[in-house]
């Protein structure tokens, strides 16, 4: 799974409608142009790709005033929102997934119901303490690294990395169980991760 399509999905679904360069701008307000692929070509060929897909419908409107080519807005269409939920709910859910890919979906939590997420989370725990018990078949960390040379280190990297992720997950459902954000369904003010018209970005590169 890419983490690109999550992103641009979710950005343009926060605004409605979306042309390119706010999706762009949003991401790098996010930093996501430091921890995943969301450079700017990728974004615009995802935008592209994913309206050619039915995930995005494009609308035309008037050129600039200063005589520049028709901008081209977006908005996520019914077969989109089905992907968006989708590529979130996995995102979430699978343990092995990349950093990008978790970062993602971490930033659009509050998409779903609090319930919804505690249960995708408590099931990512799951497949993260059942890949740690595979890995343990071969490698005891009590012995240490040592016990199958270097490579050892490689098992020992990989057993650490579960606890770690376990750790921040559990971290993270606690919270959310304490009542922290506001997620879907609950009325209040979410928390806005997009930036106003004219409002300036002091991330953009």
């Amino acid at each position: 799974m890419s983490a690109i399509r999550l992103l641009v999905l979710g950005a343009v679904r926060q605004h409605g409608r979306a042309h390119g360069y706010q999706v762009r701008n949003d991401l790098e307000y996010w930093g996501a142009h430091e921890w995943s692929n969301a450079k700017p070509g990728s974004i615009y060929h995802a935008l592209k790709q994913m309206a050619k897909q039915g995930l995005l419908l494009a609308h035309e409107i008037a050129p600039s005033t200063a005589g520049g080519p028709p901008r081209t807005e977006y908005e996520v269409t019914d077969k989109g929102t089905e992907e968006y939920f989708a590529l979130l709910r996995e995102a979430l859910t699978t343990y092995d997934q990349k950093m990008d890919v978790l970062s993602a979906g971490i930033g659009f939590i509050v998409d779903l119901e609090r319930a919804e997420v505690v249960e995708l989370l408590n099931r990512r725990v799951e497949g993260l303490e059942a890949w740690r018990s595979s890995v343990t078949e071969y490698y005891t960390p009590e012995d240490g690294p040592e016990s199958l040379g270097h490579i050892g280190e490689i098992m020992n990297m990989w057993v650490h990395s579960a606890d770690a992720g376990a750790q921040w997950t559990r971290g993270l459902i606690a919270r959310i169980e304490g009542g922290a954000y506001t997620f879907a369904g609950e009325g209040g003010d979410p928390f806005v991760g997009v930036l106003a018209d004219g409002q300036e970005n002091p991330y953009a590169n």
